[in-house]
């Protein structure tokens, strides 16, 4: 078997490609710059019978290396058999080049390899559709680190949806109290060929530590996450702190984040908050239902509401649409806060709609403090 591998110090142009490319089936390059791919794939192009395997990955070939390396594909006589191109600033534009290159050339080539690069919004789909068709030759189309890829069948096997593929996912209820699984949910999460705009993941059993590594995530790959559903999940303060970054990235888009029944208490208010106030998101929609933030924690809400940003962050904290009845009555009528007071004086006060019904509805919301009624 003959294998060649290059290291920059061997870097001599084509006329030292040309002779090697003529006697080694398989070619492995580190450290190559973009002027010798060039020189490499010109080498490889003019001698394209005899090479079956071609390793380029950690070099920074970005598009245009990539480019001249389709080249080769598209060659007649290449018959490159596995290509392995980890790591290589390769983006979209590169992605497109070699779906055209394999579909103008398709019996060859049967292994590729292209994790820890940025396919864009299409660049996936464009190479997945060559493995569906049985016109191609290619069987193993690699995106992925090994963690994530278990990741990415797991979720395949649960919403029978390839997670690189759609925009929304929604994993609720599917029981994630591993936090290796949840650990390897993470690596998928923060990968550029995972493009997800929506995730619900509401009542799955999170670890703290496994919040910890998820919400990290999101901060990891937060450019394209508009929606995010974290309800019924006690995130603990390691959590809140990583949505607080999440929601400081200036590359984050998040417009809805949902973290009903987080176990979210007033110092968790006070971070989220804090960062609300002092940080311009896009954030526009917000749910604290059910968690408790105490007297500390509401009067860090009501900050946030009398300050300005609660005309553009829709903010829900009362449950029921009974509650939040009771609560813009109570208010109107006393002229200040009830969910503030400790002790609700209505002996003065002619509830005339307001039934006992809705009033209890708002008693008994954790986000009222009142201990006493008159």
């Amino acid at each position: 078997m003959k294998i060649l591998l290059v290291n920059k110090s061997c870097m001599h142009g084509f006329r030292f490609y040309s002779l090697f490319c003529s006697l080694f089936y398989r070619f492995n390059c580190i450290s190559i710059t973009e002027e010798g791919c060039a020189a490499l794939t010109a080498a490889f192009n003019s001698n394209p019978s005899n090479l079956i395997e071609l390793d380029l990955s950690e070099n920074k070939l970005g598009d245009p290396g990539v480019t001249e390396i389709s080249k080769l594909l598209g060659n007649s006589q290449c018959t490159l058999k596995i290509l392995r191109l980890s790591d290589c600033s390769i983006t979209e534009e590169g992605y497109k080049a070699l779906a055209s290159a394999l579909r103008s050339n398709p019996s060859h080539l049967i292994e590729l390899d292209l994790t820890g690069n940025d396919p864009g919004q299409s660049g996936v789909k464009q190479l997945s559709d060559l493995l569906q068709d049985p016109n191609y030759s290619l069987k193993t189309l690699k995106f992925l680190s090994s963690e994530a890829e278990e990741a990415c069948q797991y979720v395949k096997r649960v919403v029978s949806k390839n997670p690189l593929l759609v925009r929304e996912l929604n994993l609720s209820e599917h029981k994630l109290d591993s936090t290796h699984k949840v650990k390897q949910l993470a690596a998928l999460l923060e990968d550029k060929h995972c493009k997800l705009n929506i995730i619900q993941m509401n009542k799955n059993s999170f670890t703290e530590e496994g919040c910890a590594a998820l919400t990290s995530a999101f901060n990891s790959n937060p450019s394209n996450l508009i929606e995010l559903d974290l309800s019924g999940n006690k995130l603990g303060n390691t959590g809140i702190e990583n949505i607080c970054l999440l929601l400081k990235n200036p590359q984050c888009k998040l417009e809805k984040l949902k973290l009903s029944d987080c176990g979210i208490t007033g110092e968790n208010y006070k971070t989220l908050i804090s960062v609300l106030r002092s940080n311009p998101s896009r954030l526009i929609k917000l749910d604290l239902t059910r968690n408790y933030p105490g007297k500390s924690g509401l009067q860090w809400l009501f900050k946030l509401l009398g300050g300005g940003m609660g005309n553009s962050v829709n903010i829900s904290f009362l449950t029921t649409p009974a509650a939040e009845e009771a609560y813009e009555y109570l208010f109107k009528v006393l002229g200040t806060n009830p969910l503030l007071l400790q002790e609700l004086d209505l002996s003065k006060i002619k509830l005339g709609d307001l039934d006992w019904e809705k009033l209890a509805a708002l008693l008994t919301d954790s986000h009222c403090l009142v201990e006493k009624i008159k």
